[in-house]
């Protein structure tokens, strides 16, 4: 299918890639929910503690939150429990500022990152204060999030697509090591955009670069 001409440059008009990955929203999507299919775990993780300790506490419904993450503002769906004993763990309830959270959330998005680099971002989001089991439970919920997001279907056609690459302090091996973390962004006909996938990799060569692309035509490119 070809792209005509006018279309082309209607979506090229005043956009430049650096612009395109500014804040925009699209990263906040994936922080928001990534970040609630956490505090879901860990609402879990507590009514399995109470059910153990004979309680009947449930799950009631959600309230909202807005908290101010390193570029952004972000309302979060924060889960409640019926006797009201649920203190969520990664976002306390006076806790209004995330400053090193953007870069954590985003990078465990990404292709390329070990189950054991992401439960030290996670170790690191929680701190010390808080149980291995947490620990776990939380981690299982991130891998089952993650690898959804990363292997749903994409559109046939982008008349666009944007890549670049930013660069995120990651755990590995007891050191923390910058790394970057490469993005696709897709733009649609209508000039929606979407982010297609996040990738980490050590150095950039051609043998990276052509797994990214036999990896968006598997899914549908």
């Amino acid at each position: 299918m070809a792209i005509e001409k006018e279309l082309l440059d209607q979506l090229l008009a005043g956009r430049d890639p650096n612009e395109v990955f500014g804040k925009d929203g699209l990263l906040d999507d994936l922080k928001k929910a990534l970040s609630e299919r956490i505090l879901n775990a860990e609402l879990d993780e507590h009514l399995e503690d109470d059910r153990t300790d004979g309680s009947a506490n449930r799950r009631n419904g959600h309230s909202r939150k807005s908290v101010l993450t390193g570029t952004s503002k972000m309302t979060l769906s924060i889960p409640r429990d019926r006797a009201g004993t649920f203190d969520p763990k990664l976002i306390a309830k006076y806790q209004r500022r995330f400053p090193d959270f953007d870069d954590k959330i985003i990078s465990m998005y990404a292709r390329g990152m070990t189950v054991r680099e992401i439960r030290g971002h996670l170790e690191e989001l929680y701190g010390i204060d808080v149980s291995p089991d947490l620990i776990s439970a939380v981690t299982d919920a991130v891998l089952e999030e993650v690898a959804e997001w990363q292997n749903r279907p994409l559109d046939a056609i982008y008349p666009l697509v944007f890549f670049d690459a930013i660069r995120v302090k990651i755990r590995d091996e007891g050191f923390v090591r910058n790394k970057a973390v490469y993005i696709a962004l897709g733009i649609l006909p209508d000039g929606t955009k979407e982010i297609l996938g996040i990738w980490i990799e050590q150095t950039e060569g051609a043998k990276f670069w052509l797994r990214v692309m036999n990896e968006l035509k598997s899914r549908g490119v």
